[in-house]
């Protein structure tokens, strides 16, 4: 999935509070009471509680780590009580994430979340979200209602700020009159437009291509977005075609793929409104990955002829941005005595706020997620003239909206949101997407004023309805009935089953253009390139016990198009990881059959797969003084990148210079490379080609080859390093300076000093790059510093579910100096797992407290 949790604003909430005195935050930090402030929201965990709405006793055991299994004999004391669980541990979280999905994030930190607030309000989530609840069945509705209502019973017997968390302690200094409101289902339902937004598909790209082209031709454009290297990176799915009966599968049972979907060609209708924008400009509600190719993840399946128990293993380990707490939440939802008026008996990974479990498994299936990133985003170049726009020769009425955005200690801001028929106008709240029109008029040879956007998930969908079908499906069959209700974001989702079959399906609403490929921002007032329809739940790609026995997704392409009649899209990551993976699973299989274990190495694998094209150039020079000396570390070097590594420390610092060197004086700053692994192909390319025009240095006179670029980021790599870790290159090593800190999603980065220490921690020593298997991702424009990695790490082992492994990046607690605020990051750090455990016998053998809810 490419996926990610939040360190998630530029600027995060540098509010006006920098006001208060350190002398100030240290006497609350400091006294009795400040002590007394920390931990007085520490949640209950055993004993007897009461809690409304319950209709029966449930019982929630939790481990050492604080991971609650919870026990009801009814789907609505279930949800009922993960509402209330979720809002023991995180509900601070809860109502921040709602706050920014609703775009009322100034009325908790004031102006300073003004652009943040504008840009949402003008994508309009809350009323998408507003919209699809009466879309949903009656069943999702009532347990969104049990979940809600869950919630706030917890809010009801917490009703002060010390008891709820200690960050509103610290609101309250300059936020007083601040009160959440109650829960409601659309705040759970809101969640998931944010998490839809993470996993945008290309529109990085597509507006990188317009920055670009704003100092560049259109063909040098295209070089900076190379094809997919089909010839060495496998794509996902390698059988099968589309027919008159949908996706071709030898091995396909028969199954009802239309359940719950609408699978007919959709008139082009006009998205609900919804911008979306450069990473660098207005970063992801959950973090932003500064110049990378997106977010990754990492998933794959194993059948069981290759396993050493004779049943499926699943592991998946999708790849967000650093934040503290996780975006996830671990949890069990067990039903007492599973039936048909019952039937829940999940474990995974949940998101605080959202009722059921996202991945996971249950006691018959598995599944996970990598973001299948296909192209359901489209900016439209608008001629606009006073309240009206151009389209097909007439001037038609722009929709507009006003929109009250009430501000912390000041007064509020009334924003005008204006559409066309293609979405809203992103250009008057964003200034990056603003940048693109002159790009995009050399480009097209077309002149704009504005730009609008089309997204799916701007309509109303049923992904809700989703989570909860996969929670309780059973066989291969009820999975796909469930995935075809996927409708964003979509995901590459991975299968496998206690009765030993793997399998693979791309769900999705994905669009079908009349025109263009979805790479370039278009002209909205021709009407050539309208999206048409979507492609059908039956087509979508999909595979079922291949016969190699196994099944990889790392975000790589998914099918070849050669073979495949519908564009999904042509920015697919571009196979580094996915084809180490295959790799390292096939040598592991020649040496015979696998196990969990195995499974958790190839996730720890740092391998960085473009060193082995480099390096040898890097080799081939000739180089005199300490540069050399530096480059010895490369000689024997494996290509591994764990912390301790001296040549991993030089060689990423070489490529940290060559990038900035090579391209930044050709790009506008807004389109430099930041990372990953679209940049390593590029240079692939150009390496051989040692005239190829991005090496000169157009700030020079003199004509640059690749070899005087090499040098240069050799010497620069060396000078840096020298200055930062010493002369000697033996004593460097790659975790010295490539470093995970936990940043708190909302006071993380206030700028106070002690405020910061409350919250955050770390930093960690991390191995891996960004497109290693293990990718701890990081922005070379600015540091080393780890800025997206694995936000957990889950295998399953479908023939015993007690012996799977799981970690989260944090911990359980969302609260400050609680034992589960971050127990699992040293473990996470190093690698290290703890036992997915889900058999009512092992979570009770294992329980540190046992909490009775009553009605």
């Amino acid at each position: 999935m490419r996926f990610r949790p939040y360190a998630w604003m530029p600027r995060p909430l540098k509010w006006s509070a920098r006001a208060l005195t350190v002398l100030v935050v240290l006497g609350v930090v400091l006294a009795g009471a400040g002590v007394w402030t920390v931990r007085a929201s520490f949640p209950q965990l055993a004993g007897e509680l009461k809690v409304d709405g319950l209709a029966k006793k449930v019982t929630v055991y939790r481990d050492k780590t604080g991971i609650p299994h919870i026990y009801a004999d009814s789907p609505d004391d279930l949800f009922l009580a993960q509402g209330y669980v979720h809002a023991q541990d995180r509900f601070f979280e809860m109502d921040f994430r709602r706050h920014v999905t609703a775009g009322r994030l100034s009325e908790m930190f004031g102006s300073a979340t003004l652009v943040e607030d504008k840009v949402i309000r003008t994508m309009g989530w809350r009323r998408v979200a507003e919209a699809e609840l009466p879309m949903l069945t009656e069943q999702t509705r009532h347990y969104l209602d049990a979940y809600a209502k869950g919630v706030n019973s917890w809010m009801d017997r917490n009703p002060g700020f010390a008891g709820r968390s200690l960050e509103y302690a610290v609101l309250k200094l300059t936020n007083f009159g601040y009160q959440p409101e109650p829960w409601t289902p659309v705040d759970s339902l809101s969640w998931l437009k944010a998490m839809a937004w993470d996993l945008r598909s290309n529109m990085s790209d597509e507006i990188g291509r317009a920055l670009a082209a704003s100092r560049l031709p259109r063909e040098r454009v295209e070089q900076l977005w190379p094809g997919y290297p089909f010839d060495t990176h496998q794509p996902i799915v390698t059988q099968g075609s589309v027919t008159g009966d949908g996706f071709d599968q030898d091995t396909e049972p028969g199954q009802d793929t239309g359940a719950g979907r609408d699978t007919t060609t959709r008139p082009d209708t006009g998205a609900l409104t919804r911008a979306a924008e450069a990473m660098r400009a207005v970063p992801s509600l959950m973090g932003d990955p500064k110049g990378g190719n997106g977010i990754g993840s990492n998933s794959w399946v194993i059948g069981g002829r290759h396993t050493t128990s004779g049943k499926p293993l699943l592991s998946n380990d999708p790849h967000l941005s650093a934040g503290m707490p996780s975006v996830w939440y671990q949890v069990g939802l067990h039903c007492r005595t599973k039936s048909a008026a019952c039937p829940f008996d999940v474990t995974g990974f949940s998101f605080s706020g959202v009722p059921g479990v996202i991945i996971g498994h249950n006691d018959k299936i598995s599944w996970g997620f990598t973001n299948l990133g296909p192209d359901v985003a489209d900016l439209y170049l608008e001629r606009v003239k006073d309240d009206s726009y151009l389209f097909t020769g007439s001037w038609k009425p722009l929709t507009t909206r006003v929109e009250t955005i009430k501000v912390a200690g000041g007064d509020p801001v009334r924003l005008k949101v204006r559409e066309t028929m293609h979405g809203p106008i992103l250009s008057d709240v964003m200034e990056s997407v603003k940048e693109t029109l002159p790009g995009a008029a050399t480009a097209f040879q077309e002149q704009a004023d504005a730009v609008a956007l089309k997204w799916t998930a701007l309509e109303p969908g049923r992904t809700a309805d989703a989570i909860f079908s996969l929670n309780s499906a059973q066989d291969w069959q009820q999975f796909r009935a469930a995935a075809s209700r996927f409708d964003v974001p979509a995901q590459n989702l991975i299968y496998a089953d206690t009765r030993g079959n793997i399998g693979y399906q791309a769900p999705g609403r994905i669009p079908v253009r009349a025109r263009g490929d979805g790479t370039w921002p278009v002209p909205g007032w021709t009407g050539e390139y309208s999206w048409q329809s979507t492609i059908p739940f039956d087509e979508l790609p999909s595979v079922y016990n291949p016969p190699e026995g196994y099944i990889v997704t790392a975000n790589n392409a998914v099918v070849d198009p050669e073979r495949y009649p519908h564009l999904l899209t042509k920015d697919w990551a571009y196979g580094y990881r996915s084809q180490r993976i295959l790799d390292r699973l096939q040598s592991e299989l020649r040496k015979g059959k696998v196990d969990v274990a195995t499974m958790g190495k190839v996730q720890q694998d740092t391998h960085n797969g473009f060193a082995q094209f480099l390096v040898p150039k890097l080799m081939d020079l000739k180089v005199a003084g300490a540069s050399g000396d530096a480059r010895e570390l490369l000689r024997s070097w494996d290509y591994s990148q764990s912390a301790g590594s001296s040549p991993a420390m030089y060689f990423n610092a070489v490529w940290r210079h060559l990038l900035i060197e090579t391209f930044n004086d050709d790009l506008p700053e807004s389109a430099w490379p930041g990372g990953g692994d679209r940049w390593f192909e590029v240079v692939r390319v150009m390496l051989d080609d040692p005239g190829d025009p991005f090496w000169d240095d157009a700030r020079t006179e003199a004509a640059e080859t690749r070899d005087d670029m090499l040098r240069r980021a050799m010497a620069m790599a060396y000078d840096e390093l020298s200055a930062t870790l010493g002369p000697d290159p033996k004593s460097w090593h790659w975790g010295d300076l490539h470093s995970l800190e936990l940043v708190n999603q909302t006071f993380g980065t206030s700028g106070i000093a002690p405020i910061e220490w409350l919250f955050n921690r770390g930093p960690f020593p991390v191995g891996g790059n960004d497109d290693a298997v293990n990718a701890a991702g990081w922005d070379v424009q600015k540091d080393y510093t780890v800025g997206w990695l694995p936000s957990m790490r889950m295998v399953v082992d479908l023939a015993d579910l007690d012996r799977s492994q799981w970690v989260n990046l944090t911990g359980a607690s969302g609260h400050a100096f609680h034992d589960n605020y971050w127990d699992q990051a040293p473990l996470w750090a190093d690698g290290r797992t703890v036992p997915m455990l889900s058999s009512e016998g092992a979570v009770k053998n294992a329980a540190r407290n046992v909490l009775t809810l009553v009605p």
